[in-house]
């Protein structure tokens, strides 16, 4: 049975004991390890403090690192979360030895919080009570994170499929579209990034070995995870090159309209030109020589001179298929 014990607020320790066997294996859940969580892991099982270090809270890794010590395996990893509808990256520290496996995280991975719960409440559906290996524990925790992965994926693809929608929609409002746009090309630039170096972290982990599960058996299940990683990685390349799609579709509809909106100014502009010209021309202080200026229907005549023009020119725009 397995047995919980909360050692302090951001320290969880939870035993998997399985029954039918004479092993164990232990996890330790660090949220937010501040120097009081690096001194009792230091006191506990003296890592090397420069990893310990790296698992501050406040450091954070700018890429993926395997380390493999004397008696334990150091993996920082960083998975894909959601805020405020953009993509940011969560970190995660492994500490792994013989018996035991520590996780250091900000506990904003909704995925590992859910699995250590249900290693807590319901261990018996799990494949680390049944085989009680830190690397079997490990393999768990990986695979659950990079589901979560995909649901940030599926979520993208349904925004895409909506994006494409008003896209194609007449009368849509393209400016709003190109911003939705433009996050999705940031949230899918932003994965890739997290993601560009777990395919080589997991093959490295392929060639692990274990005193517990046979080293073909372990390499199937880690091989499992670059599959994975590979597939999440091809979803990605189709979401990027949609997204562009879309967004060059978009901006050729945006400038059409640009280009429309200016043909309708120009129109206007070479109209009132020369109706800008003959009142211009009226309008001048000369009395003497002036035509239609002491003419009773002068008015009228000057009106029609200046309709003509107007006529002509629409009639030409039309022709010209401009209207």
């Amino acid at each position: 049975m397995s047995q919980y014990l909360k050692i302090s607020p951001k320290i969880e320790e939870l035993v998997i004991d399985n029954p039918k066997t004479t092993a164990s294996v232990s996890w330790i859940n660090i949220n937010s390890a501040g120097k009081t969580e690096i001194a009792y892991l230091l006191k506990r099982q003296h890592f090397n403090l420069s990893h310990l270090k790296q698992s501050l809270s406040r450091n954070i890794a700018q890429r993926a690192i395997i380390e493999k010590e004397k008696d334990y395996i150091f993996i920082v990893l960083h998975f894909p979360i959601i805020k405020n509808g953009l993509v940011v990256p969560s970190e995660i520290d492994f500490f792994m030895g013989h018996g035991y496996l520590v996780t250091v995280h900000n506990g904003d991975l909704p995925p590992l919080n859910y699995f250590f719960n249900l290693c807590r409440k319901d261990e018996d559906s799990t494949l680390a009570y049944e085989l009680e290996s830190s690397s079997i524990l490990l393999y768990e925790i990986l695979e659950h994170l990079m589901h979560y992965c995909y649901q940030i994926l599926d979520e993208h693809s349904k925004r895409i499929a909506v994006a494409q929608d008003i896209v194609f929609t007449i009368d849509s409002d393209q400016r709003q579209t190109a911003q939705e746009l433009l996050t999705l090309r940031y949230n899918i630039i932003k994965i890739r990034r997290i993601l560009q170096n777990h395919k080589n972290i997991l093959q490295n982990l392929t060639t692990m070995k274990s005193s517990l599960v046979p080293a073909n058996e372990l390499k199937k299940y880690y091989s499992t995870l670059v599959d994975l990683s590979k597939r999440i990685w091809e979803n990605l390349d189709n979401q990027k090159e949609m997204i562009e799609v879309l967004h060059d579709t978009n901006e050729s509809l945006l400038n059409d309209q640009i280009n429309q909106i200016m043909k309708t100014l120009t129109i206007f502009s070479v109209i009132i030109l020369p109706l800008n010209l003959i009142a211009a021309i009226f309008g001048m202080n000369i009395i003497a020589g002036m035509p239609f200026i002491n003419s009773q229907h002068g008015f009228w005549y000057i009106m029609i001179l200046m309709i003509l023009p107007t006529a002509v020119m629409l009639f030409y725009f039309k022709r010209k298929h401009w209207l």
